[in-house]
Formats: structure tokens, C-alpha cells, sequence
């Protein structure tokens, strides 16, 4: 923390600021995504950028995936905690920190690496420049390590405490030496690190930029300024919304392992400006994967109110300040070390379903029917007959986005926490040995409703001249994607094996290792989503559309004949 004194600033300079600072993150975000070299950065966007103050307040990110102010916020701290104050050799110009554990580095599960640089001016600690990546392969017992059933943390892959990864500018050679010794793919892993790298370094130039035109106590008066505006809007917000308790509770499916039907439980309570959530109830941790830290429990929650109340607000400190969140400690949304975390996103995504569950009674304008509720994982990997070298194609399939008080939900997209891209079969087919033999919607997978839910994606993927491994994670596999006011539950996603020369085999929702032939492909079909409202009041015009659409068959459309 800087000892100098706060500076005031007006609302006009304050806003240039803030812009300013929103461009450095944009800047250093696209800088990222256009110099890394997996399909997973490059291509979907699955990295986030930030600006946060020298207290590790966060102060500006990206408004790309929610999900990922868990992990930049909590490496900080841990960050501060073992160096500041000249702990361990102390904060200087020019270096950088690494770490991606969720126990002991503020990570939430370890593909998602991050990288911080300290912002200095006249030798005083102005801000830090971070960014975060998910690497398609961070080690640990399988390809892409983010298979399910992994029921330790040590089994997920290479976990890196917080540590130096440059000493006042200079690499530490052993410490890159370390982390790609432990990939499968070490000359992409390189080249996807020295993204982050070039990122950070362009964060500190830039907000050195900005200081050096405004000054560095301007600077950090803007800092505080914005995150209190920001505070006092989201308690604002809040306010706005009828006092009083609410429940809500959903199921995952289950942890790629012995538990089924895992509960999520949720109690909200606004009082004016005040609202806390409280998980009690909720299932303790599991053995498989699909437990959460308690910081991406905070950054699903905090989505959760800032889409329903305030989309437009700034995403810094002052919403996370603004609410209060319990869930006890060893719980499924509050796991302990060793907990197994890799699957940690469709929990996520279910604790925001809970949320918005919950204050839909309170807010039913503003409310959406479940999503896809997943963040449906497929990893194919082999050795690629074309080079001889192996590959590891790692995605996040989008689904159905649950239908709204006066929209349809949107067909194939990511959905709440996790923002990125669907990859484009071009680039599928120019970077692996794979065929993408259908790429398209799964019919009748939205709800119907006054306005349905979206729709989900089916990909079939076969291996081309070669046998490839695949593992996936779906959720919202066996429990649909709920409806609300009326509206119809989404369909199920699926997996599933399409020999050439035989019957469909269905695989279990989290499926691990699986040997696939040049004569048979994968089926990827993901969760729909949600309709609002009774199917009787959709319109007659909506009705036609959904017809010529040719996304749903007559059955489906039978539910509107009397609307029709």
C-alpha cells in the first residue's frame, strides 16, 4: 500500500481514467489472444486481463469470463501474503509472479495460470498488471488434465505455488524449466507463457503511461474512487429489490465418481442496500472433481446479482464488498485441500442457476430459466499421423441460454460465468487430425414457453488415419435444465460413440480415456435450456418463426396449437 497522499478527482477526469484504464485491459487482452499458440487462447478467448491496485483491489478486467476474478484476486493475495512488505526478497520493478493452486495459490483449478507484474513509481508500488490463461495442458493423469473422476488435487496436474518467474527482470531459466518439463505439450505451453508475459509487460507500460500524464496520486485516488462509485451502485442496486428470504435449491449430477444427485442450497436475504447468500445445506465436498474454492464461489455469486441488477456496472472491488456470502467450510462450494477442482466451472455455472432461482420470485422482469447449466469439456488427444507429434484440442462446448421475460433464450453460447468462443471447425480441422462431420443445433433441446429456452450444440468429431483418446465432463446430463413461471425444462445433453457400420452407444456423463477408431466418432450433444412463461401465451408469430426455423419437429411444436 502507498503511503502518499489521495488526490482528488473530478468526475470528468475520473471517467477518462476509468476509460483508460478499460483500454489497458482490452489492449493487453487482444495482445494475449493474438500472440499465444493453443486454439484455447487463440481462438475461444479462455485468458482475462486486469488492472488492481498495490492492496490487490481489483480495479478494471475484462469483461470476458466472470469466473476468472476468482482466481486473478485470490493469486494476489497470496501473492501479497508471501512477499509483501519484503517478505522472501520482497515486490520490485520488474518482476513476475506465477501460481495457479487453488489451495495454496488463490487458483481455482490448475489449467488457469496466473501471471502478475508489480507497477511501480518513484520506487513506490502503484498497481499490478495480471493476466490469466487457461493452458490446455497443465500435466497430472490425463490429456488436458480435466477429466472427470480425479479424486485429488495432485492427480489434476503441476501445481504452482506463487513464485518468481522473472527476479527484477530477469527469467528464472529452473522455474520455466519446471513448467514445461511437466506439460504434454511444452513448445505450445511456451509459447502460450510468453503470451502472458508479453500481456503483463504491456500493462506495466501502459498504466506507467498513464501515470507518468496524471500522476501517480491521481492514479491511485482513481483507483479508490472508482471502486467505492462502484460499491455504492451495487448497494443501490440492491436496494431496489423487495426486503425479505428467499430458497432455492438444484442437483449436479453427479462427481464423475460415487456420488449422485449432489445438492446445492441456497438462502438470500436483502435488507435494503444489504444481501447475503448463505449455502448451508449445501453437499460436502465430494471426492470427484466437481468441488469449488471459496473465491470462485464468490465470483459466481457476484455475477449472478451484477447481471441481474446492473450488467453495465464496472466489474471491480466494489461488488465483491457489496455482498456478503457464506458457505461453510469443507462444503462442495467451499473445499478443502486436497479437494479435486478440476471440474470446478459447471459448479460454478450451477451456483448461479441457484442464485438466479432464488431471486426469481423477487425480480421476475429480470430473471432467466436455467441455461445449459454446464460447461460441457471434451479433450481429444493423439499423436497427429500428418507430424508425428502429439496434440491435445481441449473445449468448452456452449448450449442453451434460458429463455427471459421478453426474449427467447439464445441458441449455443456460453452462458453466465464462462464467456469464450465455440471453436470454428476451420480452425478444428487446420490445427488436429479431426474431421467435424456435423456441426449444428440439437432439435427440440429448448424449453418451450411464452419464449423459449436456447438451444444446444451437436458436434460429431471423428479421427482422421489415427486412433485418439477422448474424455469428457457434462453436467445437466441427467437433470434438465429447469424452466420457470411456466416455462418447459430444457433437454439433457449427451455423449455417445457413432460406429460407421453399427448402433449409437451412449457414454456416461463423464466419461474418461476412451479409445476411438478412425471407423467410429464422437457424438457431443450439450444441454438446452430453459422456456419462461406458459407455452400457451407464445405468440402466434413466434410460433411461425419457431416453424420455418426447422429447429424443432411438429411433436415439439404441438405444446403452441393452442396459442397458434
Amino acid at each position: 500500500m502507498t503511503d502518499m497522499t489521495p488526490a482528488t478527482v473530478d468526475p470528468i477526469k475520473l471517467e477518462i481514467l476509468s476509460s483508460a484504464y478499460k483500454s489497458v485491459t482490452e489492449e493487453c487482452f487482444i495482445s494475449l489472444m493474438k500472440s499465444a499458440y493453443s486454439t484455447n487462447i487463440k481462438e475461444r478467448k479462455d485468458h482475462s486481463t486486469a488492472i488492481m491496485d498495490a492492496d490487490g483491489r481489483l480495479v478494471m478486467q475484462t469483461m470476458v469470463s466472470p469466473i476468472h476474478i476468482a482466481s486473478m484476486t485470490a493469486s494476489l493475495a497470496a501473492v501479497l501474503e508471501k512477499f509483501g512488505d519484503g517478505r522472501n526478497g520482497g515486490i520490485k520493478p520488474g518482476d513476475m509472479f506465477v501460481g495457479n493452486d487453488p489451495h495454496v495459490a488463490g487458483g481455482t483449478h490448475l489449467p488457469d495460470v496466473n501471471l502478475t507484474s508489480p507497477i511501480f513509481s518513484g520506487g513506490k508500488l502503484i498497481a499490478f498488471a495480471v493476466n490469466i490463461a487457461h493452458h490446455a495442458d497443465i500435466g497430472g493423469m490425463a490429456p488436458g488434465s480435466m477429466i472427470g473422476g480425479m479424486t485429488e488435487i495432485y492427480q489434476e496436474g503441476l501445481r504452482i505455488p506463487c513464485v518468481k518467474l522473472f527476479r527484477e527482470g530477469e527469467l528464472q531459466q529452473d522455474i520455466m524449466d519446471l513448467l514445461l518439463l511437466n506439460a504434454r505439450l511444452p513448445a505450445e505451453r511456451r509459447g502460450d507463457y510468453f503470451a502472458q508475459i508479453a500481456a503483463c509487460r504491456l500493462g506495466v507500460r501502459r498504466v506507467e503511461e498513464i501515470i507518468g500524464v496524471h500522476g501517480a496520486d491521481t492514479v491511485v485516488a482513481s483507483f479508490d474512487e472508482l471502486i467505492r462509485r462502484t460499491h455504492a451502485r451495487m448497494r443501490d442496486s440492491i436496494a431496489t429489490v423487495k426486503d425479505g428470504t428467499t430458497t432455492f435449491e438444484d442437483v449436479m449430477d453427479d462427481d464423475g465418481r460415487d456420488a449422485r444427485d449432489i445438492p446445492i442450497k441456497v438462502s438470500v436475504t436483502i435488507d435494503g442496500p444489504s444481501i447475503a447468500f448463505d449455502f448451508t445445506g449445501t453437499a460436502p465436498q465430494v471426492e470427484g472433481n466437481v468441488n469449488v474454492t471459496m473465491n470462485a464461489t464468490v465470483a459466481s455469486v457476484c455475477y449472478a446479482v451484477q447481471a441481474l441488477l446492473d450488467p453495465y456496472m464496472t466489474n471491480n472491488q466494489g461488488v465483491l464488498d457489496a455482498i456478503d456470502i457464506h458457505a461453510p467450510e469443507g462444503s462442495l462450494l467451499n473445499a478443502v485441500f486436497p479437494a479435486a477442482v478440476a471440474s470446478r466451472a459447471h459448479t460454478c455455472q450451477r451456483i448461479v442457476d441457484v442464485v438466479i432461482g432464488a431471486l426469481a420470485p423477487l425480480m421476475p422482469e429480470r430473471a432467466v430459466a436455467a441455461g445449459n447449466g454446464a460447461n460441457t469439456m471434451a479433450v481429444f488427444s493423439g499423436n497427429d499421423p500428418r507430424t508425428g507429434e502429439g496434440y491435445v484440442y481441449l473445449e468448452t462446448i456452449g448450449g442453451g441460454m434460458g429463455a427471459r421475460s421478453d426474449k427467447d433464450g439464445k441458441d449455443c453460447v456460453q452462458v453466465h460465468i464462462t464467456n469464450t468462443s465455440n471453436l470454428p471447425v476451420e480452425a478444428i480441422e487446420m490445427e488436429y487430425p479431426l474431421l467435424i462431420e456435423e456441426y449444428g443445433l440439437v432439435p427440440d433441446s429448448g424449453g418451450a414457453g411464452a419464449f423459449r429456452g436456447g438451444c444446444g450444440i451437436r458436434r460429431v468429431v471423428r479421427p482422421v488415419d489415427h486412433e485418439f483418446t477422448f474424455s469428457g465432463v457434462g453436467e445437466r446430463f441427467r437433470h434438465k435444465p429447469w424452466g420457470i413461471f411456466g416455462g418447459h425444462d430444457g433437454k439433457t445433453g449427451r455423449f455417445a460413440l457413432a460406429p460407421q457400420d453399427g448402433a449409437e452407444t451412449v457414454l456416461p456423463g463423464k466419461p474418461s480415456n476412451v479409445r476411438v477408431k478412425p471407423d467410429t466418432a464422437v457424438i457431443l450433444e450439450s444441454p438446452g435450456a430453459g422456456g419462461y412463461g406458459a407455452p400457451e401465451n407464445r405468440s402466434p408469430e413466434n410460433v411461425q418463426a419457431d416453424r420455418r426455423s426447422e429447429k424443432f419437429s411438429e411433436d415439439y411444436l404441438s405444446v403452441y396449437e393452442s396459442s397458434a
